[in-house]
């Protein structure tokens, strides 16, 4: 792969469809459903290797290691680990994602469009300390998985092997229009969502600043 992503990346953020469901919580947390959906140009079989193998996921998302059954643990290289929960093979699973101390939970769906084309559906869900939604909204996470979406449709397009974000891409002005974009289509789904639209403007411009560099 070279340094920079021969995806278009900032035309990668408008293939993505983003929806928020907020629903208000009591004073410590905020359960939220935070979901990315994309069609890739590839059947259901290959897109859903690329999301359940170790070797494939190495390749544009990140290290992961264990046992990848139901009921086995998994660990995201630096990141998350948790328990693969349930596994509908070929079609969807669901795990914990347990990072920092909290638990939240992803599900997975792959559905086939026809001979080449699939869907990958990916609902990641759980409860967010208030203040922490209060200062970043969905962008803290949304963020994060549009940086996964990237590596994936670069993989897919192009047969990265890598992330682009653990290129020299990402720290170039492009990586950080990319990340300041996904901040920006995450405030508008947050607005559909019912959320102050002043609060989430205010929270999306923490956001773009904790990603790009811009807080320190």
């Amino acid at each position: 792969m070279t340094d920079a992503p021969s995806l278009d990346a900032a035309g990668q953020l408008d293939k993505v469809e983003r929806r928020l469901t907020v629903t208000e919580g009591g004073r410590e947390a905020v359960p939220t459903v935070v979901t990315l959906r994309q069609e890739y140009g590839t059947d259901a079989a290959d897109l859903w290797e690329a999301v359940t193998t170790a070797d494939r996921l190495r390749r544009w998302f990140s290290p992961v290691s264990g046992d990848l059954r139901a009921g086995g643990r998994y660990q995201v290289e630096g990141n998350a680990n948790g328990t693969i929960e349930t596994c509908d093979a070929p079609h969807s699973f669901t795990a914990t994602w347990e990072f920092g101390g909290a638990v939240t939970r992803i599900a997975v769906r792959v559905e086939a469009l026809g001979t080449d084309r699939s869907r990958l559906t990916l609902e990641h869900s759980g409860e967010t300390p208030r203040e922490f939604w209060d200062q970043f909204g969905p962008g803290a996470t949304g963020v994060g998985w549009d940086l996964g979406m990237l590596g994936l449709a670069l993989h897919l397009e192009t047969g990265a092997d890598r992330p682009a974000e653990n290129t020299a891409w990402g720290e170039s002005d492009q990586a950080k229009a990319f990340m300041a974009g996904s901040s920006r289509r995450w405030v508008e789904a947050a607005i559909a969502a019912g959320v102050e639209p002043s609060d989430a403007r205010a929270a999306g411009e923490r956001t773009t600043a904790f990603y790009t560099g811009a807080a320190e």
